[in-house]
């Protein structure tokens, strides 16, 4: 229920809200399924099994694996029946399947599937507590309720024709079937759970976006047809407007994580800058504990530099305390820097900064761009040793100038001091 609230998959009706064909329960239903079964009987479609759990265990022991029941049970005269039942004989219901032919139905996906007969065990409806069988209580539910389409795995296909042939026997319309191939953690395995592979409140808590996880999932298995064919992200309204099941594949679809972070990292950026901060700031508090940093300010630098949610506590730690690093942060040839070259430049850098009146994205800029200027140097060769000593990190989302802004003057200046330190001035 919970998922699908979240994900903005509602329903009309159901056993929370109520609706005309309840009630949705099952075990709210128990009452209805033995007139059925019974129904079955009296129209000879269907017959009382009696035998016991010790003939079955003796048969199945003595046919091995893919034995199925010898249907001892079925041709019993009506007398014998009579009898068994007036001397309360435990008994289950078992449905007639045919001995000859072939059961032939139609998915969606598919296509025309046929099965023979003769595989098909006369498979119980009524257990001999008067509780249906899950295949039973399903097919006349759905009945009931008005079921047109049945959507499920693949793995249920070869089940269907005993569905099939349940709907036939009262005489009733047969759903459509849409059988989905399985989601795949690589070739050979499927998502397992006990990885944590294979549910939406895994993924939401490994900071993926409920829009973005919907939207992958949607096109796992299935693609757009037409003048959408080329198209990825979709909005719910979208998918609900062009979604139909010829775009299902035959295949098994491979749940890709890097699909998923690129996914994830599109809808990401395309977060209004508010909503994003918000979504961003308990993970930002995780390790920015420090109220004098502003998260929205962090978060600022963080949504186009992040793929999910989870990725930004490491990137953003060391505002709280500069982490240890090593002198060699400094050398980078892109940059054209090294130790002795780095030290010059914070040497030149410093007092700039102190003398700064305005602690601003723009006035540090243009201090540094103008210092850079006049020490004939590349923007990138003074910005390089000041972005390693405010922050201690290779990576970092935000430049020397973001970074310095929010950690604030005094901040800054004790980083940038600390760094000249190991640099040897």
């Amino acid at each position: 229920y919970n998922t699908l609230r979240e994900t903005g998959l509602l329903w009309d009706e159901g056993p929370d809200i109520g609706g005309p064909v309840g009630p949705y329960v099952q075990s709210e239903r128990m009452g209805m399924f033995k007139q059925y079964a019974e129904q079955l009987v009296a129209e000879g479609k269907a017959y009382y099994c009696f035998c016991t759990k010790e003939r079955l265990d003796a048969l199945h022991q003595e046919q091995g694996v893919g034995g199925g029941y010898d249907r001892h049970c079925r041709d019993l005269p009506q007398e014998e029946v009579d009898r068994l039942l007036a001397q309360g004989v435990p008994y289950v219901i078992r449905q007639k399947m045919p001995l000859e032919g072939s059961t032939t139905f139609q998915d969606a996906v598919y296509g025309e599937i046929t099965v023979e007969n003769k595989e098909l065990e006369d498979q119980i409806l009524l257990k001999a507590d008067g509780y249906p069988t899950y295949n039973f209580a399903n097919v006349v539910d759905d009945h009931l309720m008005g079921i047109t389409h049945v959507i499920r795995g693949s793995e249920y296909l070869s089940s269907t024709p005993k569905y099939n042939l349940l709907y036939q026997a009262f005489g009733w319309d047969i759903p459509t079937y849409i059988h989905c191939p399985p989601v795949m953690k690589d070739a050979q395995n499927k998502l397992s759970k006990r990885n944590g592979d294979a549910s939406y409140q895994d993924l939401v808590a490994k900071g993926y976006l409920t829009e973005a996880v919907l939207n992958y999932i949607c096109l796992l298995g299935w693609s757009p047809r037409g003048e959408y064919a080329e198209q990825e992200i979709f909005s719910l309204p979208e998918l609900v407007k062009i979604w139909s099941p010829e775009g299902i594949s035959k295949s098994p679809a491979i749940f890709d994580r890097q699909k998923l972070d690129h996914f994830n990292a599109v809808y990401l950026r395309g977060m209004a800058p508010e909503a994003f901060a918000k979504a961003a700031e308990p993970y930002i508090r995780q390790t920015v504990t420090d109220p004098r940093f502003d998260t929205a300010a962090i978060a600022a630098l963080l949504q186009a530099r992040c793929e999910k949610l989870t990725d930004i506590p490491e990137k953003v730690d060391f505002f709280d305390a500069l982490p240890e690093y090593p002198v060699d942060y400094y050398t980078n040839k892109k940059s054209k820097t090294n130790p002795d070259v780095s030290r010059a430049m914070l040497e030149a850098v410093i007092p700039v900064l102190e003398g700064l009146t305005e602690w601003t994205d723009e006035a540090i800029h243009d201090a540094l761009v103008d210092l850079a200027q006049r020490l004939e140097v590349k923007n990138a060769t003074l910005m390089w040793p000041v972005r390693i000593a405010a922050a201690g990190k290779l990576v970092t989302p935000g430049g020397a100038v973001e970074i310095c802004r929010i950690l604030g003057k005094d901040e800054t200046l004790r980083r940038l001091n600390a760094g000249l330190a190991m640099l040897g001035a």
